[in-house]
């Protein structure tokens, strides 16, 4: 297992100016602003908006420290494990992230930084910076992951009224979109005007997508983005999020990723396929003669072994916990198979070069650079040990118990009393993360629910 204070000293050296290439873009577009963006722990864009020319010339930025840690309410835990100071983090670009920001009604880029303490080592409370370090673990064994992220997410109605469910919008045929209609081209089409500028707005921001269905749930979709290094594709993911929400709202819709939106409705994921790759780009999970190689067994059960303990990365919302309907293509287990969507844990059917494991147990709300790094941490804490994972389940998963954290305040416990996620994450980036969570979960109580007010009001 590694060890907590095993994590990078410092990150690769960055230039301290960004090349020519990124001049010439901002001149050909005439770009005015740069927004210096990184993700928090839910994965929403935090930062500042800098002067293009300021950033040419590699202006430096700072941030408050707990800034990463803020809580979806707004609030900041004041644990001890935060310095009463709150001293400084150095927002550090990676010139690979800019693009020009299509969300923008003026000329606009927007960059990826990473959070640095001031002597030049990643801030441990960074989500960007918890998946680095797992990487770095990887890479020590001569080891590289290949992530591919599925992302669903349902376009709605605007909703002024939080009291009020969420509703279809109004398509081009003048109704709302009913019933299911899952890979429905017509369905589709239905809001044509936000796909177009959306499809051309992940291209501009090198979002590499591969195909886009129509999902389930009324005017719910799925987009699989390609596989790839799995900051590169965390990054992808976290922009993609961050694009859906900015044109939804330019044409009149919301971008939803919550993980169980509406009642009676389908849940939306965030399935992961992973593989992991040698020196030599060879597929572990493989062997030679293009069989299995005991190195999959060994990851699955890494991952039947320490997800639960790590389900608060992968499933961080009082909401996510309601998408594990038996029955539903979500998962209530950690069984596995091959090719079986029944399963928490899925091997599709593949040559053995694209041999992977399909994790089914995120949700779309979760942050994709934790949700990454969880996975990738108890996958690799199986290969560590060695462990035997169960035999492949040929039938229907949902007749294996539910064992899956049934509750947010469940899955809050095992994380703080996980040796696996001391190990990679580190003591101050665990219980920080737990102590915001704490918070959001103690306000999610302290509010009385409409079905509280319909039912028990006029009955006790």
């Amino acid at each position: 297992m590694p060890q907590s204070n095993a994590f990078p000293s410092a990150v690769p050296a960055t230039p301290a100016r960004p090349g020519d290439d990124i001049g010439a873009l901002f001149s050909q577009h005439g770009v005015r602003d740069v927004e210096c963006i990184f993700p928090d722990i839910s994965g929403y864009p935090r930062g500042k908006l800098m002067a293009a020319e300021s950033f040419l010339e590699g202006g430096e930025l700072r941030i408050c420290q707990a800034i990463p840690m803020q809580a979806v309410t707004g609030d900041y835990s004041y644990h001890p494990v935060f310095p009463d100071s709150d001293p400084d983090v150095r927002l550090l670009p990676d010139y690979g992230t800019v693009a020009l920001a299509p969300w923008s009604s003026v000329p606009r880029a927007v960059a990826i930084h990473d959070c640095l303490e001031l002597d030049g080592s990643l801030c441990q409370f960074a989500p960007r910076s918890a998946l680095k370090n797992v990487l770095a673990q990887y890479a020590a064994l001569g080891l590289r992951p290949v992530v591919a992220p599925e992302i669903e997410f349902y376009l709605t109605a605007p909703n002024a009224d939080p009291a009020q469910p969420l509703q279809a919008p109004v398509a081009r045929g003048g109704r709302a979109e009913v019933g299911q209609s899952a890979f429905s081209l017509n369905m589709l089409n239905e809001l044509a005007p936000f796909w177009n500028e959306f499809r051309d707005a992940c291209r501009t921001l090198g979002i590499a997508t591969d195909t886009w269905i129509h999902e389930v749930g009324a005017t719910q979709y799925e987009i699989n983005l390609l596989h790839g290094d799995a900051v590169a594709v965390a990054d992808q993911a976290f922009l993609f999020k961050y694009a859906a929400r900015e044109l939804a709202l330019k044409h009149g819709l919301n971008a939803v990723f919550m993980a169980k939106p509406i009642a009676g409705s389908a849940g939306s994921s965030m399935h992961l396929h992973i593989s992991v790759l040698d020196a030599k780009s060879d597929n572990v999970f493989s062997l030679a003669d293009g069989s299995e190689s005991p190195r999959l067994a060994h990851f699955i059960a890494g991952l039947q072994a320490y997800l639960p303990e790590l389900m608060l990365m992968l499933v961080p919302n009082v909401n996510s916990y309601r998408r594990y309907v038996s029955g539903s293509q979500a998962p209530v287990n950690l069984q596995w198979g091959h090719d079986n969507r029944t399963t928490g844990l899925r091997v599709p059917a593949s040559g053995p070069a694209a041999r992977r494991i399909e994790n089914r147990v995120a949700g779309a709300d979760a942050n994709p650079y934790l949700a990454m790094a969880s996975s990738l941490a108890a996958g690799l804490q199986g290969l560590q040990e060695q462990l035997a994972a169960t035999e492949p389940l040929a039938g229907n998963g949902y007749d294996s118990a539910h064992s899956l954290p049934r509750s947010m305040e469940e899955a809050l416990q095992k994380i703080q009393h996980s040796r696996v996620a001391q190990a990679f994450f580190g003591e101050k980036f665990v219980t920080g993360y737990c102590a915001v969570k704490a918070l959001e979960l103690a306000s999610f109580q302290s509010e009385i629910s409409p079905w509280e007010r319909r039912f028990l009001l006029p009955q006790v």
